[in-house]
């Protein structure tokens, strides 16, 4: 198995004091080390989680870390919800430096969220689409600032190629299958920063995708294959290429404080994964080129740009092609 991918440590000595960041679903995860190594380098972290509890009880340990956590309610699956989270934030916030979409959902049974969407392609692109357009004027106001989309290996495909059908997003004409909704989801969020880092040259926001690894986590939903991951194949790790979330975070944590890393805006990040089919990938890159040729498919990315802007309802200005 490659060597695991690790920031230079220096970038975890340098002072955020004076910086705010979104993490999303903070509570556990990589989200949780994301958020507590932000933390400990003093910047304010608004801890974006569905579960307000959860949330406050994950990040109490950080009230004497030297920045500074609050928790907001966000529901990735309810517009309602991330209206209000932005709402929210506005209010006490003028600026943003840094967005960290990391929260998400794992080969979920056939369900609809409260919008109709397809449970994954709504919590996994729609939710945090919804949310980062949203976002763009403080992300602008605190420029250079930065967005971090997790995605995963699975946009590249898993037991088949990934595709993104624009035609049947919602899986209401082909028969569901939950992989595919997931790499569908994921290969979404990787076309989509590409698009956003195009939209937003020039303005000092930079916008990256990732690929965390495979991170012993609570994203498996079943309880019993999520001993399995966590606990059973603890001994096997090394091979399997599972990760800790420490490790998990270290992709996006790059993304967020290199300084280099702005010169890449749009590209691809990735940990490395015994998944890649191609094993010139396995190693993984900072940044890479994803296999999936569909990313690089400015027509897909266009058309997925407004078809997400009307499944969420934003519009797009005819004149500026800017949402309003």
């Amino acid at each position: 198995m490659p060597a695991t991918l690790r920031c230079d440590p220096a970038l975890f000595h340098r002072d955020l004091r004076g910086r705010t960041y979104i993490v999303t679903g903070a509570n556990s995860g990589s989200g949780l080390t994301t958020t507590e190594q932000l933390v400990r380098q003093g910047a304010h972290v608004v801890a974006a989680c569905r579960r307000v509890a959860a949330g406050e009880e994950a990040t109490r340990a950080l009230a004497s870390a030297g920045g500074t956590v609050e928790v907001g309610e966000l529901d990735l699956g309810r517009l309602a919800s991330v209206h209000r989270f932005v709402d929210a934030f506005l209010e006490k916030h003028d600026r943003l430096d840094g967005l960290v979409n990391n929260a998400g959902v794992m080969n979920t049974p056939a369900g609809r969220t409260e919008d109709g969407f397809e449970t994954q392609f709504g919590v996994n692109h729609l939710g945090h689409f919804l949310l980062t357009e949203r976002l763009i004027p403080a992300l602008k106001a605190g420029a250079p600032s930065r967005v971090v989309c997790v995605s995963s290996v699975a946009h590249a495909g898993m037991r088949r190629e990934a595709r993104l059908d624009l035609d049947d997003p919602h899986f209401e004409r082909r028969p569901y299958d939950g992989m595919a909704a997931y790499s569908q989801s994921k290969l979404a969020i990787v076309i989509y920063a590409r698009h956003l880092a195009r939209r937003l040259a020039g303005t000092g926001v930079s916008v990256f995708s990732t690929h965390p690894g495979w991170i012993r986590s609570n994203l498996v939903q079943h309880p019993a294959l999520r001993w399995v991951q966590n606990i059973a194949l603890r001994p096997f790790s090394r091979p399997l290429g599972l990760i800790s979330a420490e490790d998990g975070a270290q992709t996006q944590l790059h993304c967020l404080l290199d300084d280099d890393a702005p010169n890449h805006s749009g590209e691809y990040y990735s940990q490395n994964s015994v998944l890649y089919a191609n094993r010139s990938d396995r190693p993984g890159g900072w940044p890479m080129r994803s296999p999936n040729p569909l990313v690089y498919d400015d027509e897909l990315a266009e058309r997925l740009y407004r078809e997400s802007a009307r499944m969420v309802g934003l519009e797009i200005s005819a004149t500026t092609d800017r949402l309003s």
